[in-house]
């Protein structure tokens, strides 16, 4: 289903005219309504075609914690109708305000995702993500409500509810983390029960890859896909993978993407890997010019299959920030999971350790349970066998530890903690 056919499959010419007209009113707005954007577009010409929008001035996170809270308001005050902030576990929270029509926009491109996702009018959808300052819950329940599906907010954890939930109302979708829809599809599958009717699962708001994917639909027994979203942007349905899974479907009515060379910040040609940087073009009240997320990917911008014009974003290898610097070389956790999860005993449950002992070289412990269906009947060689794979896609000297089922803790509300990095800063 395409929720929007008039802006989901308006042809490029069309699409990019819509762009930049929309791309120079924000520009036009933003030089009178924000200090910090007048200041960085003094002298600065207003682009007069879309490809211009290369020479106007990056933002990033910095942008925002610098003007913490409301330090980048294009609105005044008196128009906002909802604030969500992200966790600030580094300092301040991530501050993100909306008008009313900036929340019609956040259930617009919600919607569009959920329907890409698999849901249809009419559709019970299990809303695990949480509520509160965080956007997913209450996005997704505006998405549903745009959609017109009916919304259940169960908010993330308590998982013997989220399971009753969906064993005794006919419940077509679920969205979660990655992870924490792992956690429940594994304990449906050790007490043998069976969801009433779940058929698609929508996962997001952490980093996983195509190999824990296929993990999760075979021991959830649905298809899943990937959604992409930042609070600094409107939070999720930035982007959705269709059905056809050929990558995640860019809004680009309402966000224009671009691809950097994250080193030197000048554009990279289309199916290159860079870092995506992202535009809001309708947002009211905290638009951003050109924000670096730092997530690194490659864009297609040729048709779909499913109908969708908008350009697809690839699932990312990994975060600029992420990125482990082990004895001079660059490890991306994905890669880790990647390799992990081409060994058919292997759970997509791990995690990387990193230490530095006092005068020696940094150490890496990779730790992984093997599935609880899965015949180990030689852990020396499975462990052999998983850190020689590990070594050759990693190019680096570590440690495999292949454990039982249920030895690392499972995250019920929150994101998965992947890598447990030791070394003294």
């Amino acid at each position: 289903m395409i929720f929007q056919p008039e802006f989901e499959t308006l042809e490029r010419p069309a699409l990019e005219a819509l762009q930049f007209e929309r791309l120079r009113d924000l520009v036009d707005r933003l030089r009178h309504s924000n200090d910090l954007y007048r200041e960085r577009l003094r002298g600065v010409k207003t682009p007069a075609a879309l490809a211009a929008c290369a020479e106007l001035p990056f933002s990033s996170k910095d942008d925002m914690r610098d003007t913490y809270p409301l330090g980048l308001l294009a609105v005044p005050v008196r128009n906002l109708a909802r604030i969500h902030a992200s966790s600030g576990t580094t300092g301040n929270p991530t501050i993100s305000a909306y008008t009313r029509r900036d929340l019609a926009i956040f259930g617009e491109v919600m919607a569009r995702s959920l329907a890409a996702g698999g849901i249809s009018p009419g559709d019970m959808f299990q809303v695990a993500w949480g509520y509160g300052l965080f956007t997913g819950g209450l996005g997704a329940q505006g998405g549903c409500e745009t959609l017109g599906a009916c919304a259940i907010p169960a908010s993330s954890g308590n998982t013997a509810r989220q399971m009753q939930l969906m064993a005794d109302l006919p419940v077509i979708g679920f969205g979660a983390t990655p992870s924490y829809a792992l956690v429940v599809a594994e304990r449906f599958r050790a007490e043998g029960r069976r969801p009433k009717a779940l058929a698609y699962a929508i996962c997001g708001a952490e980093a996983w890859t195509r190999e824990m994917r296929a993990a999760l639909e075979e021991t959830f027994g649905v298809i899943a896909t990937n959604i992409y979203g930042l609070t600094e942007i409107i939070g999720p349905g930035v982007a959705q993978e269709c059905l056809d899974k050929r990558g995640m479907h860019v809004q680009e009515d309402h966000f224009l993407p671009e691809i950097i060379d994250p080193e030197t910040g000048v554009p990279v040609p289309d199916g290159e890997r860079g870092e995506l940087v992202l535009t809001t073009l309708t947002r009211e009240a905290m638009p951003v010019l050109r924000y670096r997320t730092r997530d690194l990917t490659s864009i297609d911008r040729e048709r779909c299959s499913c109908g969708r014009t908008m350009a697809r974003i690839d699932w990312f290898t990994g975060r600029v920030d992420d990125m482990l610097v082990i004895r001079g070389i660059n490890v991306f956790p994905s890669a880790v999971e990647e390799a992990l999860l081409r060994f058919s005993e292997l759970s997509p449950n791990y995690r990387i350790f990193v230490d530095r002992p006092t005068h020696g070289l940094d150490q890496m412990l990779v730790e992984v349970e093997h599935r609880s269906d899965a015949t180990v009947d030689d852990a020396d060689a499975l462990t052999a066998a998983v850190g020689k794979r590990l070594r050759e896609t990693l190019l680096v000297s570590l440690t495999v530890r292949v454990v039982a089922p249920g030895t690392i803790e499972r995250i019920e509300a929150g994101k998965a903690k992947r890598v447990i990095d030791r070394r003294a800063p």
